[in-house]
C-alpha cells in the first residue's frame, strides 16, 4: 500500500481524447468532402492532380501539427509528474523522519490510510484496523473525543491554517499514549474543494508525563501532597469570584502547629516530614471534599471552608480539627503529642482580598496562642488595631538600633547580708522618639520573634562591659550581669565574639555573668551545649534567671553547674503573705546551696520581704526597696558616691 501514490492528472486523458476525436473528425470531413468540394468549384482534371498533390502535403502537416501539440503536451505532464513526485518525496522525508506515524485521509472516498511506522508505535497490524476513520477516532480518548472532532470540523472549514490537536489514544495494549496531531489540507485547484489531508501523530507521553510532574512540583507540597501556597491562592481567588457572583461567604481557618519544632528537633527532620503528612491526611478527613486543604510553609496550613450551614459550621469544623490533631501521631517506635492553633477570618466580612484575609486570619491565629494555643480565635477589628500597632513597632525597631534610641540602665545587686554591692543587671530601655519609653515586655518579644534580638544583643553585651571596665577601676571585682535570650543561643553567631571582646578589653570572664531562661536548658542541643561550654572555660559565670516559672530539674542544674539562681519575685512578692511561697523560696534556696549556687532574690520590696529571706539564708537580692533600675550616671552617684 503506497502512502503517496502517484499524481493522475484526468485532465491531461480528457485532453488526448479530445485531440484524437478531433484529428478523426477532420480527417473523415477532409477524406469524404475535400474531393467533392474542389470538382464542383474545378472541374478542371489537370487542377485536381495538383489539389491531390497539395492535399497529402497539408495531411502531412495537419497530422504532424497535431502529434506535435500531444507529445509536447505529454513531455509536460511528465516533468509536472516529476516534480510532483519531488514534492512528495520530500514531504515523505519531513514527515517520516522524525519517526512519527504518518496518515493519509482520502475525503472524497473517505479512506484512511496509515504507514507502518504508525502502527509500530500503537502496536496494531492491518487486519486490526481498517480504512473507515472511525475505526481510528475510537481510539481516541472519551474526554478528548469531543474536542479532536471539533479541531477537525474547523480545520477543514478553513478556520485553522494547520491542524493540531492533543488527545490520548489506545494502544494495542490496553495503555494510553498521549498524542500530538498535524495535518495539511489539499484541495481540488479548480473548484477548491478539500480533498485530502495528510499528517502526523507524533508520541508526546514522555514530555505530558514532565509537564504533570513540573506541574506537580510547581502547585503541590512534595512532603504532603497537599496543594502549596501558589494554588491555593488560584483557588481561593476563585471561591472568592463564584461567593461574589452567588451572594455567599467564605471562612478561611488559618493553622499553626505548636510543638512541631520540638518534635522535628528531637526525633530530626525525617520524622518531622512523616508527622507533616500525617497532619495533612488529618486535616483532609476533618473537612469536606468541596473544601481545600493546603500548606503554605513550614508548620503552618490554611484551609477554605465553602457553602458553611447549621450542620457544618466554621466551630465544628475548628473543634473537629483540634480534637483530630491532638490524637497521638506514631513516628516509627516514637509516640509524638502535638496541638494547633486556629485563627479563623470570613469573607467578605473581614475582607475581600486574599491577603488582608490571611493577614486577618494569621493575626486571630497569633492572638489565639497568646491565649495559650491548642484553640482557635475569630479575626476582630481589635485584633486588627493591635496588629497595626505591632507592625509599627516592628519598623520602628528596626532602626531603633542605629538612632541610638536605646540605652542600658542598671539595678543594683546587693549582698543582704552585708548591704555591699559588688554586681549589677544591666537591663535595656527603648527611648523612642514619639512613645517615650517603651517597655522591655512589649519590645523584646518582638525582637526575638524577629530575629533582630540578635542585634540588640550584641550590643547589650558590648556597652554592658565597656561600662563593667569603668567600674572595676572603682571596684576590681564588680560584675555586670547581662541577660541573653534563647533566639540569640540559637541565632547568634557571636558567642565566640563575646569572649574575644572581653579579651580586647582586658577583662576577665568573671567580670560578667550571663544569665538564661530554665527553658533553654530543657532545649539545650549540642551547639547550646558548647557556647555554655565556651562561656565556662572563658571564666563567664552563668545564672538561671526567673528560677521557679519555668520546668528545670535537678539533672539539668547538676549537669550544667550554674553559678548562681534567682528567685522569681512572683514568689518573692508574696512570701510575706503565702506561707506556700516561703516554704518555696527556702527549699529553692537550700537546693540551691547543695548544689553550690548562690541565690539572687528579685523583686525586694519590703523590709519585711528582706527579713523573710535572710533568715532563709539568701544570699543576694535586687529590687525598688534598695533600688530601681537607674543610669549609669545615677547608679556612679548612688553605689560609687561619685559627683
Amino acid at each position: 500500500m503506497n502512502l503517496f501514490p502517484e499524481v493522475k492528472n484526468h485532465k491531461y486523458k480528457l485532453f488526448t481524447f479530445k485531440i484524437i476525436f478531433l484529428y478523426l473528425l477532420i480527417g473523415f470531413i477532409w477524406v469524404v468532402f475535400s474531393d467533392s468540394i474542389f470538382t464542383e468549384r474545378n472541374s478542371n482534371p489537370a487542377y485536381f492532380e495538383v489539389f491531390v498533390h497539395y492535399k497529402r502535403f497539408i495531411n502531412i502537416l495537419f497530422t504532424a501539427s497535431l502529434l506535435y501539440l500531444l507529445i509536447s503536451k505529454t513531455f509536460q505532464q511528465i516533468k509536472t509528474q516529476k516534480s510532483l513526485n519531488t514534492g512528495i518525496d520530500n514531504w515523505k522525508f519531513v514527515l517520516e523522519g522524525p519517526g512519527d506515524g504518518l496518515w493519509d485521509w482520502d475525503l472524497q472516498s473517505n479512506k484512511l490510510t496509515r504507514s507502518e511506522r504508525w502502527k509500530e508505535i500503537f502496536g496494531y497490524s492491518n487486519l486490526e484496523l481498517g480504512t473507515a476513520p472511525e475505526d481510528t477516532h475510537k481510539l481516541i480518548h472519551p474526554e478528548d473525543s469531543k474536542k479532536v472532532l471539533k479541531d477537525i470540523e474547523d480545520f477543514i472549514a478553513g478556520k485553522m491554517a494547520v491542524l493540531f490537536s492533543e488527545f490520548r489514544m489506545l494502544c494495542h495494549d490496553g495503555s494510553w499514549r498521549w498524542v500530538s496531531s498535524r495535518g495539511m489540507l489539499f484541495s481540488d485547484t479548480a473548484g477548491g474543494k478539500p480533498t485530502r489531508i495528510i499528517g502526523t501523530h507524533t508520541d508526546i507521553s514522555v514530555l505530558k508525563l514532565s509537564e504533570d510532574k513540573y506541574f506537580q512540583l510547581a502547585h503541590y507540597d512534595q512532603i504532603t501532597q497537599l496543594p502549596n501556597r501558589a494554588l491555593f491562592l488560584d483557588r481561593f481567588a476563585l471561591d472568592i469570584k463564584r461567593c461574589m457572583r452567588m451572594g455567599n461567604s467564605i471562612t478561611l481557618l488559618y493553622l499553626d502547629l505548636d510543638e512541631f519544632k520540638e518534635v522535628n528537633d528531637t526525633l530530626g527532620h525525617m520524622m518531622g516530614n512523616v508527622l507533616l503528612k500525617e497532619v495533612g491526611t488529618r486535616l483532609t478527613s476533618s473537612v469536606r471534599a468541596t473544601d481545600t486543604v493546603a500548606r503554605i510553609g513550614g508548620d503552618e496550613f490554611v484551609i477554605v471552608l465553602n457553602n458553611l450551614n447549621k450542620n457544618f459550621t466554621a466551630e465544628i469544623s475548628a473543634q473537629a480539627i483540634l480534637t483530630k490533631l491532638a490524637e497521638p501521631f506514631q513516628l516509627g517506635n516514637d509516640t509524638a503529642h502535638i496541638t494547633c492553633t486556629i485563627g479563623i477570618s470570613t469573607y467578605p466580612e473581614d475582607g475581600t482580598d486574599i491577603e488582608v484575609l490571611l493577614s486577618n486570619a494569621d493575626q486571630a491565629m497569633y492572638a489565639a496562642k497568646l491565649l495559650g494555643k491548642n484553640r482557635y480565635n475569630y479575626f476582630t477589628a481589635s485584633l486588627q488595631k493591635i496588629a497595626t500597632e505591632r507592625m509599627h513597632l516592628v519598623n520602628d525597631l528596626r532602626v531603633a538600633l542605629h538612632r541610638n534610641e536605646f540605652q542600658l540602665f542598671y539595678q543594683p545587686i546587693f549582698n543582704i547580708h552585708t548591704g555591699e554591692v559588688h554586681k549589677a543587671e544591666a537591663l535595656i530601655r527603648w527611648m523612642h522618639p514619639i512613645r517615650g519609653m517603651v517597655s522591655p515586655g512589649d519590645f523584646i518579644p518582638i525582637a526575638e520573634s524577629t530575629g533582630l534580638i540578635v542585634e540588640i544583643g550584641n550590643w547589650v553585651f558590648e556597652e554592658a562591659v565597656r561600662q563593667a571596665v569603668i567600674w572595676r577601676k572603682q571596684d576590681p571585682n564588680f560584675q555586670i550581669s547581662i541577660n541573653k535570650s534563647p533566639v540569640q543561643f540559637k541565632l547568634g553567631l557571636k558567642h565566640i565574639g563575646w569572649i574575644e571582646y572581653l579579651r580586647q578589653l582586658d577583662l576577665p570572664g568573671s567580670s560578667i555573668v550571663i544569665e538564661i531562661t530554665e527553658g533553654l536548658l530543657l532545649d539545650a542541643k549540642s551547639p547550646v551545649i558548647k557556647k555554655l561550654a565556651d562561656y565556662r572555660d572563658a571564666g563567664i559565670q552563668i545564672a538561671i534567671d526567673d528560677f521557679g516559672t519555668g520546668y528545670s530539674s535537678l539533672s539539668y542544674l547538676r549537669k550544667f553547674e550554674m553559678d548562681y539562681l534567682k528567685i522569681d519575685q512572683s514568689f518573692t512578692s508574696n512570701i510575706a503573705t503565702s506561707a506556700s511561697d516561703m516554704a518555696l523560696c527556702e527549699v529553692i534556696i537550700l537546693m540551691a546551696h547543695n548544689l553550690g549556687m548562690k541565690v539572687i532574690a528579685e523583686g525586694i520590696e519590703t523590709q519585711k520581704q528582706l527579713d523573710l529571706l535572710l533568715n532563709a539564708g539568701c544570699d543576694l537580692g535586687q529590687g525598688y526597696f534598695f533600688s530601681k533600675p537607674v543610669t549609669a550616671t545615677a547608679f556612679e552617684k548612688n553605689i560609687f558616691k561619685l559627683n
